[in-house]
This record gives C-alpha cells, structure tokens and sequence, in this order.
C-alpha cells in the first residue's frame, strides 16, 4: 500500500485477499480474505471460508478485526460495503456466480447484529446509496429485466418495497449515482443507451451518446455538477466526454491519437438463425470496400455465460486483422444477459448446449453468406469462452481452419474441485449431482476428444492462472495431441509469471496477440500485408 498524497509505501501489508475491495470507514477499510492455505496448494487448492475483516492503517494484518464469516457455509462469497455517509455497513453473500443476499447493520446506531436486507439465493441485489434510512437498491426481484427500488432499513421485508425506477423491456445494465441524479444504462441490442432520473424516480433525459457502442462511467459525488463518461466501440478506442447534469450538453474531453482512419470500417448488425430458432445477433467489422467472396480470413468471437453481455469494444491489435482484409464477428450468444434474465437462463444448466448451438450457427452463417469459408475461420474465447470454443471444436471439427481456447474450462467433471471452481456450479452445474453429470458428460471438451481430425489449434494459458487452473489446457492439449489425425498442428502456449488475464503488463498482452493472428494468418495462408 502506499499514500496517495506522499506516495510513500505504507507498513501495511494484506496477505491471501481475493475477490475482494476495500469499503473504507474512518482510518481504515472492510475486506475479504481467505486463511492462509497449505503450501504446495496456492494456485490450485479450493478457496472456502472467506470472511470479512477491517483493517486499521497502520496495523498489522494479525491484529486486524474479524466482522463476519460463517462456518457453516465454507463455500459462500462475501463482501463487504459501506454508504458513503459512513454510517451502514453491509456484507454481500452469494453462493456462486449468480444470486446473493445482503445484510446490513448500521455503524451509528452501534448495531452489534447484522439484519437481513435482501433475501437470497434467487436473484441479484446491488445497494447504490442511501437516503436516510432508505437503501436505493439495483434488483431483478420479481423483474428479470432489473429495476431500481427504495428500501426502508428498519422496514427491510420485500414486501415494503418501493419501486423507483421499474422494469423496461430492455435490459437495465447498470445504474450509478452523482450529482444528486440516477444514471441508467439500458442495453438495446447489445449497446448501450443511458438516461437521467431523478432521486425520486423521474425520468428527466437521454444522454446523446455519439453513435452505436458501450458507454461507462456517469459516477461521482453527490454535489458534482460535471461527471465523465467513456465511449468506446469497434473502431473506436476508449474516448472520454464531459457531462454537464444541468444542461445535458456533452462534449469532447479527450481522445486518443491513431494511425488508422475509423471512416474506413463498418460495424453492422445482423441476425441469424440457431438450431431451435432462435434469433441471434452478431457484430461483423471490416473495411467498407470489402468483397463478400468467402476468402476473407475472419475471426469469430463469443462468450455466452455468467449473465454478462457482449458490446462493442475496441483492441488494438484486432486492426491487424481488419488492415489486412479480414472479418471480425462478435456473436451475442445466450448465456449472457443481452436480454435479460431469460437470455441468461436460457444458456446455463442443462440448457449449455444452446450457446454451442448458437455459436455453430454463427460460423455456419458467416459461411453460407460468403463472408468467409471454413478454410478462412478461426474461432476464439477466453475462459467460459474457452469452454465454448473447446466445445465447438470437438462437436464441429469440420467448421473451422484455426481454433484459439484461451484460459478454458476444459474438464467439466472436476472443474469444480479448485480454487473457487465450486462457484461456478451454479451456472454450470455439477458432477457430483448424477443428474448434471449427465449433461455435462455430453459437452465436456476434454471427455468427447476423439480420433479424428481436428483444426490447427493454439491453446493459451498460464502458469499462475488461480482462476482456472492451467491444467485443464494441460490435459485438453495432451488428449487433442493423441488423438489428432490430421496434419494441422495442435499447440500449448503457457505464459509464465501470469495469471487469468487481468493485470499483466502490456507487453504480455502484445506477445500473446502476436502469437495468436500469426498462428491464425500462417495456418490459413495469408500473406500479411
């Protein structure tokens, strides 16, 4: 740790904190942690018992205040957060992925229990502020589609809540407070589109956002009278705007500076049909001029789980696929949350197999409309997307030329059986229950490897993945190796001094890319111009 206005290193140092932020009170913070495993089980044993402590600066961790845990419950999440008035404290619980509970008590009054707040394990709840002794909630109680409500904290039963902003039809993605207003993010077809409300639930104006993309930010104090937000889109990096709350005027703030014209590319939307009928959306990029003659090479991305959603975002090094001709298709896949909670739901459990479904269909589709070939399609994701792409191989080896499963769920029979694994069974399901077995057995990519032959593949991970541990693309790669019959290459890529993804240097992140649109043009036969 270190202070901000000195930048000096603090003496305080915190050990075994995942998932975890800092809900600061006074002179000091709430936090999770996890107690301190055995040695040889870092990476890989299975993180249960997380509880909440608080730290004082200038404390020694073992001196630090135990707030909540719960024996009973090894396998449960939780979280702590304060009002910015400092005077409620509440711990977030959730069981997995999905669904939670909040208790709360209130610091001031000198609450020594904690009181039920919002019921769980069924849906999702996310305090925003209080006024008074009323808690501004973000829920899909009783509403797939989210909305906002007032709930009165010495009063907290559901039936006594108030609604503030109710449920649309499209899918409300976010909701923030500054500047003495509400902020509402809503995704129409995968973008973004944000309203001003007032504190008393008042819808006042649509921000004018500067086109088709993802927009973030509108956070701050209750007294601002400016906030900032960010713009970003396929072809458009990062860009940040000023908001004026009492007039609505946005402006430029600050833009980054580039070496390509955005003008030269198109975003468009298409639909296309999944094997139950489904009606799927999908992104493609390319340059305006591009002939549709099905040479073009074309990467293929999707996600499809844990409720969250697919929109436009820019990186950079997909302009080396686009300046060289190629395609860049994003499939808003169920198993996301698109369109809200039965989008979601329609993707998880023993539904999985609709977003394999889903995916297929978008290769099938890119193909069929001569925008590519499955001599000139690569497919990839990362994590629940390497699961998809894992899957999509072994169930479609004829669709593509090159397959990227990035940090993947690869054995879904013992997924569950490290680090916080066991979270992921309620989105996916688990083994140990004889009826999931069934279904997962079915889709398990490392368990329906056969001889037969399969597309060049590249599987990246790394050494220090806690998330997913790397030996699921361990095993994934031996058996894909064993059993390949063709003459593409199958490939491990293992990043050392890394983890998931998140927080590596810049110069991780290039050399991996580099490794990957190498691997895609040489296995395809393109000449990068």
């Amino acid at each position: 740790m270190r202070c901000v206005a000195s930048k000096k290193k603090l003496t305080d140092e915190l050990d075994w904190v995942k998932f975890s932020g800092a809900a600061w009170v006074k002179d000091g913070f709430y936090y999770s942690r996890y107690d301190t495993p055995e040695k040889g089980t870092e990476l890989s044993g299975a993180n249960q018992n997380q509880k909440v402590f608080f730290h004082k600066l200038g404390d020694s961790q073992s001196n630090d205040q135990l707030i909540y845990s719960d024996k009973n419950n090894p396998q449960r999440y939780f979280g702590a957060q304060t009002t910015d008035d400092g005077r409620f404290l509440f711990v977030n619980i959730s069981a997995g992925t999905s669904g939670g509970q909040i208790i709360g008590k209130d610091l001031r009054a000198g609450d020594s229990d904690f009181k039920l707040l919002c019921p769980g394990f069924d849906n999702d709840y996310t305090i925003l502020d209080n006024q008074d002794n009323y808690l501004i909630c973000f829920t899909n109680y009783n509403a797939p589609n989210y909305k906002v409500v007032l709930i009165d904290f010495n009063n907290p039963a559901p039936e006594n809540w108030k609604d503030l902003i109710p449920e649309q039809k499209e899918l409300l993605q976010n909701v923030s407070v500054a500047g003495g207003k509400l902020f509402t993010t809503y995704l129409k077809d995968a973008s973004s589109h944000v309203y001003q409300y007032s504190r008393a639930g008042k819808m006042e104006r649509e921000i004018q956002l500067p086109g088709i993309g993802t927009a973030a930010g509108f956070s701050g104090e209750k007294d601002d009278a400016q906030l900032f937000f960010s713009f970003t889109s396929f072809t458009t990096p990062a860009t940040i705007y000023s908001y004026d709350i009492a007039s609505g005027d946005v402006k430029l703030w600050m833009k980054p500076e580039l070496t390509f014209n955005p003008d030269d590319y198109v975003t468009e939307q298409v639909w296309y049909t999944s094997k139950d009928s489904t009606k799927v959306p999908m992104f493609l990029v390319h340059k305006k001029d591009l002939k549709m003659d099905g040479t073009n090479p074309t990467l293929l991305y999707g996600y499809g789980g844990f409720d969250i959603p697919m929109t436009p975002n820019f990186n950079a090094s997909r302009m080396v696929l686009l300046e060289n001709g190629g395609i860049y298709a994003m499939a808003n896949l169920r198993g996301g949350s698109e369109y809200g909670e039965a989008w979601h739901k329609a993707g998880m459990l023993d539904k999985k197999q609709n977003v394999f479904d889903d995916f297929i269909a978008a290769a099938e589709y890119l193909i069929a409309q001569k925008y590519t070939s499955s001599q000139k399609l690569a497919i990839l994701g990362r994590s629940n997307g390497g699961l998809l792409v894992g899957a999509c191989e072994t169930q479609r080896p004829d669709l593509y030329k090159v397959c990227f499963p990035g940090v993947g769920v690869l054995d879904m029979l013992r997924y569950h059986k490290f680090t916080v694994g066991w979270g992921w069974a309620v989105e996916y399901g688990s083994s140990d229950n004889a009826d999931q077995f069934k279904y997962l057995v079915k889709y398990s990519p490392l368990h329906n490897v056969k001889p037969t032959n399969y597309p060049a593949t590249l599987i990246t991970t790394a050494d220090h993945d806690d998330r997913v541990v790397p030996a699921h693309s361990f095993k994934f790669a031996a058996t894909l190796q064993a059993n390949q019959k063709g003459t593409a290459p199958t490939l491990i890529r293992i990043d050392t001094n890394a983890g998931h993804g998140g927080g590596r240097p810049l110069s991780k992140t290039i050399d991996e890319d580099t490794d990957i649109y190498s691997f895609m043009f040489y296995n395809m036969g393109v000449t990068v111009k």
